[in-house]
C-alpha cells in the first residue's frame, strides 16, 4: 500500500447533543473524528461539512495542507460556520494520518515539548456565593486555575439588566476580591468578561483589580476591532486574552501587530483545525505571546487542543470545560461530553496527561447520537432596561 494513495471514502457530519462532529472514513476503513467549534450556529456548520464532502470524497487523505487551502480559498467567501466546518475536517484528517501511521498527531508536528498540560476549570454561577462555593470545591479537587469565572456573574437571559456605572464596577471588583480571598495564592484566576464592557468601562475595571493578580482578563470588550482592543491594552497593566471568536490566522495577526493581546485564545475547532492552530501558535511565538487554546466543547475538541499543546513551545494553559451542559450556565466536575467518548483525560493536581494513542488518542462512541440527541441553542439575548441588549 502506498500511503499517499489512501483515499477519502466518506465525510459525514454528526450532530450529537450540543456538538457538531465530522466522521471521515478512508478506503482502508480508517476512521477520523473532528469537531466544529460554533455551537451557536451548529446546523450551519453541519451543512458546510456536507458541502465540503462533495470536494473531499475520492481525494488523498494525507494531502491536508492542500485541502485546507482549497476549502479556505474556494469562492473567496469564508465565515465562522464555514471555518468551523473546515476545522472539523482538518482535525479528522490529522486523526486519520496519525492512526494510519500509528502515532499521535504531535509526532507529525515536530514531536513533544511536554507530556502534560496545565488546565483550568469552568465556573458558571449566577450569584457570588455560589461562585465561591464552586471555587472551594474545585480547588479541593485539585484545579490550580479557574476560567470562565465572571465577576459580572452568569445571570439568566430572562432578567432585565441595569446598574449604575459605579455599582457595576464596584460589585464586580468586590466579587474578584472575594474570589481571591477564598483561593489565596493556590489558584490562578482567569477573569472572563465575555465582551461585557465598553472600552472605557474595561479600563476602569481592569485597573481597579490589578492588585488581585489575575493571570489575564479575557475579552474585556467585543473583540472584532483590533484597534479598540489595543486601545484598552495600552491603558491597563493586566494582560489581555482574546481570540476565541477568530476564524482565521489573519485576525490573530492583526491583533498581534497592534500589541492587543498577551494570550492568544486560538480555537482549534474554529480557526482552521490542527493546521490553523499550528500557524497561529507560530505567529504568536514570533511576538512572544503564549497560546491558551479555547475549548467549550467535547473531549474531541479537547484532544485536538492537547495535540497542539504537546508540540508548541508557547503553550500556557488549556481550557477544560466543566459546565455549559445543554447550554446551561451551571458548573460540573466532569468534562463536558465525557459520556460520548472512549476516554477523557482526568485532572490530576491541575494537569492532564496528553493522550499518546494514535491520532487524537480519543474517539467518539458509536452510539453517541443515542446518548445525546441533537440539540440546537435558541437565539436569545438578555434585555437591558432601556430596551436594547446586553452582551454576556
Amino acid at each position: 500500500m502506498v500511503l499517499r494513495d489512501i483515499l477519502i471514502a466518506s465525510v459525514e457530519p454528526l450532530h450529537v447533543g450540543q456538538f457538531m462532529f465530522v466522521r471521515i472514513v478512508t478506503d482502508q476503513n480508517v476512521v477520523g473524528y473532528g469537531e466544529a467549534g460554533i455551537w451557536g450556529h451548529i446546523t450551519a456548520a453541519g451543512t458546510a461539512i456536507a458541502r465540503f464532502a462533495e470536494y473531499l470524497v475520492g481525494k488523498r487523505a494525507f494531502d491536508i495542507e492542500h485541502h485546507w487551502n482549497v476549502m479556505h480559498r474556494f469562492s473567496y467567501f469564508q465565515g465562522l460556520a464555514i471555518n468551523a466546518a473546515i476545522s472539523a475536517i482538518d482535525i479528522a484528517l490529522w486523526d486519520i494520518k496519525g492512526k494510519t501511521l500509528g502515532v499521535p498527531i504531535y509526532e507529525l508536528l515536530g514531536g513533544q515539548c511536554r507530556t502534560k498540560a496545565r488546565v483550568y476549570g469552568h465556573i458558571y454561577e449566577n450569584t457570588i456565593e455560589k461562585v465561591l462555593v464552586e471555587c472551594k470545591r474545585k480547588m479541593d479537587y485539585g484545579f490550580t486555575a479557574f476560567g470562565h469565572i465572571n465577576p459580572f456573574l452568569d445571570e439568566g437571559t430572562d432578567k432585565v439588566y441595569f446598574k449604575t456605572h459605579i455599582k457595576k464596577m464596584q460589585d464586580a471588583e468586590q466579587n474578584v476580591r472575594r474570589m481571591r480571598e477564598v483561593v489565596g495564592d493556590k489558584v490562578d484566576l482567569l477573569i472572563e468578561l465575555h465582551r461585557r464592557l465598553t472600552p472605557a468601562e474595561a479600563v476602569t475595571f481592569c485597573n481597579n483589580i490589578q492588585d488581585t493578580y489575575p493571570m489575564f482578563v479575557e475579552d474585556p470588550i467585543r473583540p472584532e476591532s483590533a484597534d479598540a482592543m489595543a486601545r484598552v491594552a495600552d491603558k491597563i497593566s493586566l494582560p489581555i486574552a482574546t481570540g476565541e471568536r477568530f476564524g482565521s490566522i489573519y485576525e490573530f495577526q492583526s491583533h498581534l501587530a497592534r500589541n492587543a493581546l498577551e494570550y492568544a485564545r486560538v480555537d482549534v475547532a474554529l480557526s482552521g483545525g490542527i493546521t490553523g492552530a499550528k500557524k497561529v501558535a507560530a505567529i504568536a511565538e514570533a511576538h512572544n505571546v503564549q497560546i491558551v487554546p479555547h475549548n467549550p466543547l467535547s473531549p474531541i475538541g479537547l484532544a485536538a487542543c492537547l495535540q497542539i499543546a504537546a508540540c508548541v513551545p508557547n503553550f500556557a494553559i488549556q481550557e477544560y470545560a466543566t459546565g455549559f451542559e445543554a447550554g446551561s450556565f451551571t458548573s460540573t466536575m466532569q468534562h463536558l461530553g465525557s459520556d460520548i467518548v472512549d476516554h477523557c483525560p482526568p485532572v490530576i493536581e491541575g494537569f492532564v496527561n496528553i493522550p499518546n494513542g494514535p491520532g487524537l488518542g480519543i474517539n467518539l462512541l458509536d452510539d453517541a447520537a443515542n446518548i445525546r440527541p441533537a440539540l440546537v441553542q435558541p437565539i436569545k439575548m438578555r434585555p437591558h432596561r432601556d430596551g436594547f441588549i446586553v452582551d454576556q
